[in-house]
């Protein structure tokens, strides 16, 4: 007989939960992740996941880009704040998260996927379309791109 798979302690909640995605950019590429939890198992998405108890949303990000990849990385700013609702098919709301996306350059590391990330990969700007993300994830790296460019020059 199959096991079942554990129901997500996420599922059909009573509030929004907060989590926290970061951009790396590394040259001309943006490290991409690829989720091990619903919504949206095994697809490529940017590092992140939730914010924790007692820590800010900043170290939320640096915390979870260090688990799911090894690096270590600078933020440069906030993106934008996305509100990510996801419904059943009886249009009851079964994921809720309020994400804060930042962007960031790399600093050291190599990466390599974590226990909870079941793959990372350096892709060039160009390819991204090969990855099949959501628009959104799609609109937020570009985005960040254009706030990257905008920083003043060193």
């Amino acid at each position: 007989m199959a096991e079942k798979e554990p129901e997500n302690p996420r599922a059909y909640p009573d509030r929004p939960y907060v989590g926290v995605g970061v951009v790396i950019f590394r040259g001309d590429q943006v490290l991409l992740a690829q989720r091990v939890k619903s919504p949206r198992e095994l697809s490529w998405s940017i590092p992140g996941g939730a914010q924790e108890i007692n820590e800010t949303v900043r170290e939320a990000g640096l915390r979870e880009v260090r688990e799911e990849t090894g690096l270590e990385v600078d933020i440069l700013g906030l993106i934008d704040v996305v509100d990510s609702i996801t419904r059943d098919p009886d249009g009851r709301v079964q994921f809720h998260y309020t994400l804060v996306d930042f962007y960031a350059e790399w600093r050291s590391g190599e990466a390599i996927a974590g226990d909870d990330c079941p793959g990372v990969c350096w892709a060039n700007h160009n390819d991204l379309d090969s990855y099949d993300l959501r628009s959104v994830t799609l609109e937020i790296i570009h985005l960040a791109a254009k706030k990257r460019r905008a920083l003043p020059a060193e």
